[in-house]
Parts: structure tokens; sequence; C-alpha cells
């Protein structure tokens, strides 16, 4: 019986990632929204960088302090579709 209960948690797990998309959620303070990072987004950012930042070496998103974290959502929503295949 508890193997079957571990393996409806498993699928039960399963089926909550495949339906978030495992993408991690950036609270945006200054515009007051979210920001769900995917694909799309990673995309976004790494347009962004080298628009802004091309000729440094580049940096992960999570290594910004917060008012390069800023720069970057500002810069965001100037820019919606960027990224979007």
């Amino acid at each position: 019986m508890r193997q079957k209960v571990s393996y409806l948690s498993l699928l039960l797990l399963a089926l909550s990632i495949g339906v978030s998309g495992c993408g991690v959620r950036y609270y945006d303070a200054q515009h007051r929204d979210y920001h769900r990072w995917d694909r799309d987004e990673d995309r976004a950012y790494h347009n962004y960088w080298n628009e802004r930042h091309g000729n440094e070496p580049y940096r992960d998103y999570g290594k910004l302090n917060a008012d390069q974290q800023n720069d970057y959502w500002n810069w965001r929503h100037d820019h919606p579709d960027q990224g979007k295949r």
C-alpha cells in the first residue's frame, strides 16, 4: 500500500511540475508585478544583456544586485515582446 501511495505522490508531483512549467517567478517591486522566468524570459534577458552590456562578460540575472535587476525589469517593460518566438 505504501508503494502505491509513493507512486501516486510522484505522479501528482510530475503533473504539477508539467502544468506549472517549472518556471521561477520573480516579483518586480517597482512595477508591482510577477514575471515567470522561462525560456522566453531567458531569451529576453540575453537580448537585454547584449543590448546594454554587450562588451562585458555575461552575468546571470541571479548574480545582479537589486539596482541591476530593476534596470532589467525597466528594460523588459519597454520590450514586452522580446524573447518571444
